[in-house]
């Protein structure tokens, strides 16, 4: 079975377990998660790199900005025990929408992937088969240079719905820049879930 490298955008993977759990999020151990969909391209997941930014902390943080600090590094800490995952961190930005709405951003971390894409072929000769776990068309460059550089294929796993206004609506410039296409479903964290907890708990 050949090797591959799994890119997870987490801003994009928080976004679809809330969505998946019906508001709450799904969790999974997230190199469990990378060797399934791994698996069913046929491919042994070698390493998992995983992009993602702590939450926004005001000056001075609120309480609620505290416990969510808390909780992410409890999960940074445990993430980084595995030497097969990579981890990257960007950070967060708040930004309030023309409708006075108080919205959250990562940054930075598009450029970190790119980065990490483009030193495949040196980091990785032998990888030929990437997997990419996002919806964002920024990779498009990045995606199209290395398939066409060092011949690497991409695979994409994303999500999309034909809902009015949804949240997931996936580019076609992302699909057609990519070799392959799938579209997770709630069966692929599912079968990643931690034993000692129920799906959504």
């Amino acid at each position: 079975m050949n090797e591959t490298l799994v890119f997870i955008d987490e801003g994009f993977l928080d976004k679809l377990t809330k969505f998946f759990g019906k508001g709450i999020r799904l969790k999974f151990d997230k190199f469990e998660f990378a060797k399934n969909i791994s698996k069913k391209q046929n491919l042994f997941c070698k390493h998992l790199f995983y992009y993602t930014a702590p939450p926004f902390q005001g000056t001075p943080p609120t309480e609620k900005e505290r416990n969510m600090r808390e909780g992410y590094d409890r999960f940074i800490s445990a993430l980084s025990k595995n030497k097969n995952i990579t981890l990257r961190e960007g950070r967060c930005q708040k930004i309030i929408n023309p409708a006075g709405e108080i919205e959250y951003s990562q940054k930075g971390v598009d450029t970190l992937l790119t980065l990490d894409l483009s030193h495949i072929e040196k980091d990785y000769p032998l990888i030929k088969k990437v997997i990419l776990v996002s919806s964002d068309t920024d990779f498009c460059p990045a995606i199209r240079d290395i398939k066409k550089r060092a011949e690497i294929e991409v695979i994409l796993y994303s999500f999309f719905d034909r809902k009015r206004m949804s949240k997931f609506s996936l580019s076609n410039e992302l699909i057609s820049c990519c070799s392959k296409y799938f579209k997770l479903a709630k069966e692929d964290f599912w079968g990643a879930r931690y034993k000692n907890v129920g799906s959504e708990g």
